[in-house]
């Protein structure tokens, strides 16, 4: 196994079900609902100095889903160029998350989930196997919109277990 698959298994190894459009759903569901309880002000902290804050996660959740959704679309139409790899923290760095509403955020999650199920659920079963390449390494459509889920549900772990406690 490369170091490459070991990295996303982790995040496949959090879906708690074969059914990973399901999935997508609930985990969809639970980010709005963990979100919407928050205030303005709480979705401004950050666990640690260095860490994203609470606004910083839900934006680089879109931002990430964004890029996959790029991803899915192009290898499931047969894309053979390599797509290029994003750099997460540069990504935060210059989001401006934390000048932005919660609502407004929240909205764009919502529009962007959204988004990914029409495209999956509207995806040929003969393309979930393309093959594309992606940031130097080979990926399956559905291994793509898998890692969706899994990273979403990765990062609701992590404001679970580091995020709320401390609120």
């Amino acid at each position: 196994m490369t170091d490459f698959q070991k990295y996303i298994q982790r995040y496949l190894d959090l879906i708690p079900s074969e059914n990973w459009l399901e999935e997508l759903k609930l985990v969809g569901e639970k980010t709005v609902s963990l979100y919407s309880y928050l205030t303005e002000e709480q979705s401004k902290f950050a666990y640690a100095t260095g860490k994203w804050t609470l606004k910083e996660v839900l934006l680089h959740l879109s931002d990430t889903e964004r890029v996959f959704q790029y991803r899915i679309l192009a290898f499931a139409r047969g894309e053979k160029s390599e797509l290029p790899g994003f750099d997460e923290e540069s990504y935060a760095a210059h989001s401006f998350a934390n000048e932005r509403s919660l609502e407004s955020l929240l909205e764009e999650y919502q529009l962007i989930r959204n988004s990914t199920l029409i495209l999956v659920q509207t995806l040929s079963l003969l393309v979930l196997n393309n093959i594309g390449t992606a940031n130097g390494n080979q990926i399956s459509v559905e291994t793509i919109c898998k890692l969706i889920v899994g990273h979403n549900i990765h990062h609701l772990n992590v404001v679970e277990e580091r995020y709320l406690p401390e609120l």
